[in-house]
């Protein structure tokens, strides 16, 4: 008899356990209330990123002048937009959907919630059922967070999920939050034409990452005419009087008007409702779902992975953790099997210039006293740089100083996220600098950056 595996969850950790359980060999049922594919990441990560991507090809249309042509000028067509947003969320999803087909995993479109500690109730298009399983997944996602000195109304007063498809652009907009979401969402409003002003609780935006690479994301800002109010953390929003803008206050009297404002400080996981109590599932202050290296829960036979399982955010890291738990749920970690590693994922922020890193961080080895070895390359000195009139930034490398063994790296300019690739291999692998002054890369490319960095 094959195991009865259910899953909670249908976004990038749900389906791909699923998907690679069921190849193995596994009778899989995934329950999904919103989207497969994910709410997080089809209602989030995927309508931002294409905005960004929009906001990216205004920003080139000014920078077109000093490739030898003229002047252009970018116009947004809303409708167009928000018709392609659709398209490729519709798009994505369904290749998620087709994917569990061809692999005969049943769907649910419902809520479901553990009665027990081998049974989950669904409330499914054709009435409730009980379904029993042999492992369970948890992986419902996350929302976004919503402090109670706020009251959010979609309209003026925004979450970052109300914010697409766009149904216009604001003349102005505070961004309430400076980790990786809120400067995006400042990158983004920016390119549209937005006067942006960013609250910044710190002395830096994106606090928790390289200083140096947060600088280069300031000028970057300031030169785009974005009001930075550092060492001030938001304490309400509400109307003005006429209901045609807000006004956020801070905590040390600094108040910002404008048209519009985006509540960008985090997420909490959706583990309420779903029966953890009923199962005997632990479960945090936060509602996170505490694991161990196999991503199973206090339960040996129950697994928490994406958002719930409060590791780093990312759906590269929720897709590997789903992937990882298919394995051990159908015993193949017994003959060939490797942990997730959570500080060696590669992480981007879609920004203008695009930031990107991986592995141990410069501030991080300095404050631990761990000797390291920091080489710079700026992107000023790449021919393919100059060709592309985007200078902006650069590639750090850090390595071991005795082995050469490459522990981290930051980039900071065009396409970081994709150059990102080439350190992240390398930490994971345990590859050496000079494996990457040997490679015979591509010229002329900004990746030759990459290999001016680790000589």
């Amino acid at each position: 008899m094959s195991l009865r595996f259910v899953i909670l969850g249908g976004g990038p950790a749900g389906h791909q356990a699923a998907t690679y359980a069921a190849r193995l060999g596994a009778k899989v049922t995934v329950i999904e209330r919103d989207v497969f594919g994910g709410a997080a990441h089809l209602w989030d990560c995927i309508p931002s990123k294409t905005m960004i991507a929009t906001g990216g090809a205004i920003s080139f249309a000014h920078r077109i002048e000093g490739m030898g042509l003229g002047h252009a000028e970018a116009a947004v067509d809303t409708e167009a937009l928000t018709a392609r947003i659709s398209r490729i969320q519709d798009d994505l999803s369904h290749d998620v959907v087709e994917l569990l087909s061809s692999q005969n995993v049943r769907m649910i479109k419902g809520s479901g919630r553990f009665t027990g500690t081998h049974t989950v109730l669904v409330d499914g298009p054709e009435g409730p059922e009980e379904i029993e399983f042999d492992a369970a997944l948890i992986s419902t996602g996350s929302r976004p967070r919503i402090p109670d000195w706020c009251d959010p109304d979609g309209i003026r007063i925004l979450t970052t999920r109300d914010c697409y498809p766009p149904k216009l652009f604001p003349k102005s907009i505070t961004v309430v939050g400076s980790g990786v979401t809120g400067v995006e969402f400042v990158h983004m409003f920016s390119s549209f034409g937005a006067d942006v002003t960013l609250v910044v609780s710190r002395q830096h935006v994106l606090p928790g990452k390289d200083p140096e690479v947060a600088g280069v994301l300031e000028d970057d800002f300031v030169e785009r005419g974005v009001k930075l109010l550092k060492g001030a953390r938001a304490e309400s929003i509400e109307l003005n009087d006429d209901g045609d803008g807000v006004i956020v206050k801070c905590d040390d009297g600094r108040v910002v008007r404008s048209t519009h404002a985006v509540l960008a400080i985090g997420s909490v996981p959706n583990t309420e409702a779903i029966g953890l109590e009923a199962a005997g599932v632990e479960f945090d202050s936060g509602g996170y779902i505490p694991i161990n290296h196999h991503c199973v829960t206090n339960l040996p036979h129950i697994y928490a992975a994406g958002d719930v399982s409060g590791k780093l955010p990312l759906s590269s890291v929720a897709t590997m953790q789903g992937r990882k738990v298919a394995e051990h749920v159908t015993g193949l970690h017994t003959i060939e099997h490797r942990h997730v590693d959570y500080d060696k994922a590669a992480s981007a922020i879609f920004t203008e210039p695009e930031i990107a890193d991986v592995g141990l961080a410069e501030a991080e080895a300095f404050a631990s006293g761990r000797k390291i070895r920091v080489t710079k390359v700026p992107f000023s000195s790449s021919a393919k740089a100059l060709i592309n009139n985007d200078p902006r930034g650069f590639v750090k490398i850090i390595s071991d100083p005795a082995t050469g063994v490459v522990l981290g790296g930051s980039i900071v300019g065009r396409h970081a996220a994709e150059l990102i690739s080439v350190l992240a291999l390398a930490v994971t692998a345990n590859l050496r600098v000079n494996d990457i002054v040997e490679s015979l890369l591509v010229h002329p490319a900004l990746s030759g950056a990459l290999a001016d960095a680790a000589e």
